[in-house]
């Protein structure tokens, strides 16, 4: 939607070639955009590889970022097409009056759908880059996600073992679903994920989900040299032949390089595999009927607020009769306390006033236990 230009680079006169790149760059963007899908430059670089528009190499994806960068300058692409998911503004929610944040209470109330599942799904992915695609198929199933940056950290591999421990305490199977890139250390990092699993004594299993030889043999995502420079890279050159995609084991795939949309039902499909979907629907259909009444309230605000405020009023107002009629009882006394003079008459309507009086008290101090406690 904004496609805005700024100052010089309004003017920019950009060669046919370089228009037709935009071209082709804003077809794939408004695509995926229709999907739901934000890209990230590299992903954008993989769809034209793959579409045939562009080389495979540094040189060209390093053109394509001062085309694209240019280009949403001049006004010629979608500002919101593309996203750095690694540079994030953080800071506190704000809300304009109560009524908004009843509604945002509303729409975020999530219940505990794997609850009572036999087993708990979290899905793990290799890179920053890729967490807007992997959270398009987990937030609709209720799962966690994760971004490991690489070979994950040992502090969060230890909370997550804690995490998972707490599983395992609850009666569940932790299972971790792991996405990286096909290459020397990609692969390796699921290896060493459950090691460490192993290592701080948990039973989690891990699924390397992708990607994976037969993937790439269906999908054909455009390769890339393995780095010869990595450890493992031997090891990988030995395992990861293929007769016609990789006949000497030296070319490596970056997850990056998958159509969104395939990632995505990957992601959906092992999840599913591991779902009890009749005990999920159940937590779901009650979790619906719990946010239709928060967004009742939210709808009705104003009249709840009015509603606690005049409750508020007659809390107070009870308050008083309350008190007034107490001092009455206490000023009355009772028939122990009447001095020998008082005739039978009076002692006897004197006693019926009080009996009255503490009547009105039982009353009162019903009517005021009855309120809600919401009143202010």
């Amino acid at each position: 939607m904004p496609c805005i230009a700024y100052g010089r680079y309004g003017d920019w006169k950009f060669t046919a070639g370089v228009m037709q790149t935009i071209a082709q760059a804003n077809n794939i963007l408004a695509a995926y955009a229709a999907q739901g899908f934000t890209l990230t430059l590299r992903q954008v670089y993989y769809q034209l590889v793959a579409a045939g528009a562009i080389a495979n190499n540094d040189k060209q994806y390093n053109r394509l970022g001062e085309i694209l960068n240019r280009a949403r300058l001049a006004g010629l692409v979608d500002w919101d097409y593309i996203e750095d998911r690694t540079r994030n503004l953080r800071g506190v929610r704000h809300f304009n009056d109560p009524a908004e944040a009843q509604k945002n209470a509303a729409d975020s109330f999530r219940m505990d759908k794997w609850k009572g599942q036999e087993k708990r799904v979290e899905v793990w992915v290799e890179k920053d880059a890729l967490v807007n695609i992997v959270q398009h198929a987990c937030t609709p199933l209720d799962v966690n996600f994760f971004s490991c940056r690489g070979y994950t950290s040992q502090s969060e591999l230890w909370g997550a073992a804690q995490r998972h421990l707490g599983y395992q305490e609850a009666g569940q199977q932790p299972i971790v679903l792991h996405f990286s890139d096909h290459d020397p250390s990609g692969i390796d990092m699921s290896r060493d994920i459950w090691e460490r699993f192993e290592l701080f004594e948990t039973s989690t299993l891990v699924e390397r989900i992708a990607l994976t030889m037969p993937q790439i043999v269906q999908y054909a995502p455009p390769p890339n040299p393995a780095k010869v420079t990595d450890s493992r890279f031997d090891e990988y050159k030995k395992k990861s032949k293929h007769p016609k995609l990789n006949p000497t084991g030296e070319y490596s795939w970056e997850l990056d390089s998958m159509n969104p949309t395939v990632i995505v039902n990957l992601i959906e499909t092992a999840i599913k595999g591991h779902m009890d979907q009749a005990k999920w629907q159940a937590i779901a259909d009650e979790e619906a009927e719990h946010r239709k009444k928060l967004q009742l309230a939210a709808d009705h605000w104003q009249q709840i607020s009015d509603f606690m405020v005049q409750g508020g009023v007659i809390k107070d107002r009870l308050d008083q009769a309350i008190a007034d009629f107490e001092r009455a009882a206490e000023s009355i006394g009772d028939a122990s306390t009447f001095s020998d003079d008082v005739e039978g008459y009076y002692r006897h309507a004197m006693t019926a006033d009080k009996a009255r009086i503490l009547d009105m008290l039982f009353h009162l101090r019903q009517a005021r236990e009855s309120l809600s406690p919401l009143t202010i």
